[in-house]
């Protein structure tokens, strides 16, 4: 093939391995001569010269989970663009079982390793070398790393006084356990907001005990059954405002003004069309991909920029907006026949 493009072995490998010092009319010979002579590249013989293969491991809570299914779609798209593969596995934010799975995944001599981590700290026991590593959604502490993130204390905050600015003070959020780094830096927004306006929080009307979509159900009757209920909701997650949007159509409350953070389909179909935090996945997938990209190339230099925040913000559509409306809650939370 070198010969067939009139260039030496080291440049037609440089452009097998797509080496970006490499000259564009040189490049289109080695390509050229490739198609002519039907050539398809090793990916094991290229792994066991360069010591690391052309994959990538994807380790997030879960793939079943909507927000970690679609960022990782994204992700996978963007690098096989780029020559990579993925490997992905959930973690089911079980420690031990991220740490087996971030270590299998560097003896695969995978290139790099893009990982939604379970806490600050989780690979501080990793044996993994110098293998690059993009944290996503959370921020890791591992040296030479980089993390991509939202400014989930700045868009929570953003949320909770959109809410206050339209008349509500008995505002609920709706999340998974503040143990989660995310979640956490939600709460703290929340209560930043609140505290800016001078208004106590209620902490009944914080239920940080919906795991799962299923668990929304009897957090909503509770929080309903207050002697003085919630007007407005912020759920903190798409997965649960995928729980508490049926619910709360089964109890004829889409007068209570709601905020999902993430978007989800068909939330601005509804009526009234749910107000977001444009929390995209794809986007945060985007970015993390891009980042693993730079780490690959050749003689990078270490990240400039250990953490990098995507872009998000409120967008209005309805719900978010809606007013406190005085309601009995006896009279009105009965749920619709089935």
């Amino acid at each position: 093939m070198a010969e067939l493009a009139g260039v030496s072995t080291k440049t037609a490998s440089r452009v097998l391995n797509e080496h970006p010092k490499v000259a564009d009319d040189t490049r289109a010979a080695v390509q050229a001569a490739m198609l002519e002579l039907h050539y398809v590249p090793d990916p094991a013989a290229r792994s066991l010269r360069a010591g690391r293969d052309r994959t990538i491991g994807v380790v997030v809570d879960s793939i079943a989970d909507v927000f970690f299914a679609t960022l990782v779609a994204q992700v996978e798209s963007v690098l096989d663009a780029h020559g990579y593969r993925c490997l992905i596995a959930s973690s089911n934010r079980d420690p031990k079982r991220e740490l087996e799975t971030v270590h299998s995944l560097a003896q695969r001599r995978c290139a790099g390793i893009i990982l939604s981590p379970t806490d600050r700290d989780c690979l501080a026991e990793a044996r993994i070398g110098d293998l690059p590593l993009v944290f996503v959604d959370r921020v890791g502490a591992t040296s030479n790393s980089q993390s991509v993130v939202a400014d989930d204390h700045g868009l929570t905050r953003l949320a909770t006084r959109h809410l206050l600015e339209h008349g509500h003070t008995r505002i609920a959020l709706l999340s998974d356990t503040p143990a989660i780094a995310t979640t956490g830096r939600r709460h703290e927004g929340y209560r930043a907001a609140m505290r800016e306006a001078g208004i106590r929080v209620d902490e009944r009307l914080i239920r940080a005990d919906c795991l799962e979509s299923p668990d929304v159900l009897p957090a909503l009757v509770e929080l309903l059954a207050l002697a003085e209920p919630p007007t407005a909701l912020i759920s903190t997650n798409t997965r649960l405002s995928l729980g508490l949007l049926p619910a709360l159509h089964q109890f004829r409350r889409t007068d209570i003004a709601l905020i999902s953070f993430g978007d989800f389909p068909m939330a601005e179909s509804l009526s009234p069309a749910v107000t977001i935090i444009d929390h995209s996945p794809r986007a945060i997938g985007t970015t993390a991909a891009t980042a693993m990209l730079d780490r690959l190339q050749p003689d990078r230099p270490d990240p400039v920029t250990p953490v990098i925040y995507v872009p998000a913000d409120l967008v209005q559509r309805g719900s978010g907006e809606l007013r406190p409306q005085p309601r009995s809650p006896l009279r009105d939370t009965q749920p619709t026949a089935s």
